[in-house]
């Protein structure tokens, strides 16, 4: 699972997913928020973003091969409070990932770093049948808008009773220099066509001047330090690695 702030914030994890995808994983993109905030929006309402958000989520999804939920937390207003982990910990219950992307912990944007925040949290959460149950059985979820297409949890639901998710979680953020983590490579290599499509696709909406070629770029010069053609990074958020069979 993908838990990020806004649509366009998973591509730097996108050729991951789609890797994992094309094995066989299943994988779930989340959105924390609409990012209505985006100027490109002009003066449309929140019905019209939500409409062209739905659009974006599910082109993304449907290029890598995944699903896709979005919540509504507020672009720019997200608090990293219980309540907001609580409605993710609840996702978790469901989709059951066992492994979560997300932003590192100090990015300058605050619904980044929150959004960081709640998909931790919501790890322990999850693995408490009275919290994720907490409202009892039958109660309504809490607010999360119909915008997926997938089977998860919705607001309004009855929702009988969720099975905590107490399965190890592997907890990967971008990449940051001053992260005090691991840091992973993933070869990207032959899913590097779906990474630069995504890219261009949002580069095409919000009209970047980042070119194709500086993406490409970016991901050769990973790969250059990984000792493949194109590669993500990220920080694992654990002590050490796991132990290999061999040294390289």
């Amino acid at each position: 699972m993908a838990v990020f702030a806004h649509p366009d914030d998973e591509i730097g994890c996108i050729g991951t997913l789609a890797a994992h995808a094309a094995r066989g994983d299943e994988v779930m993109l989340v959105w924390t928020t609409l990012g209505e905030l985006a100027s490109q929006f002009g003066d449309a309402s929140h019905e019209e973003v939500t409409r062209i958000r739905r659009e974006h989520g599910a082109w993304v999804a449907d290029r890598i091969g995944a699903t896709y939920h979005f919540f509504d937390m507020g672009d720019s207003r997200m608090t990293g409070g219980r309540g907001e982990a609580l409605q993710l910990a609840r996702l978790y219950a469901h989709f059951r990932p066992n492994a979560v992307i997300t932003w590192s912990d100090d990015h300058p944007h605050p619904d980044h770093r929150m959004t960081a925040k709640i998909a931790y949290d919501a790890i322990t959460l999850a693995r408490i049948p009275k919290i994720i149950n907490e409202s009892g059985g039958g109660a309504a979820m809490p607010p999360a808008p119909n915008l997926s297409g997938d089977e998860a949890v919705e607001s309004g639901e009855d929702v009988t009773r969720l099975e905590a998710w107490r399965e190890p979680v592997r907890f990967y953020q971008y990449y940051a220099p001053a992260s005090p983590y691991p840091d992973v490579f993933v070869d990207v290599g032959e899913t590097f066509g779906a990474a630069q499509d995504v890219a261009g696709y949002y580069r095409d909406f919000y009209k970047w001047a980042w070119t194709a070629e500086q993406f490409r770029e970016g991901r050769a010069a990973l790969g250059r330090l990984a000792g493949v053609k194109y590669a993500e990074r990220f920080n694992l958020r654990a002590s050490h690695l796991r132990a290999r069979a061999y040294l390289d």
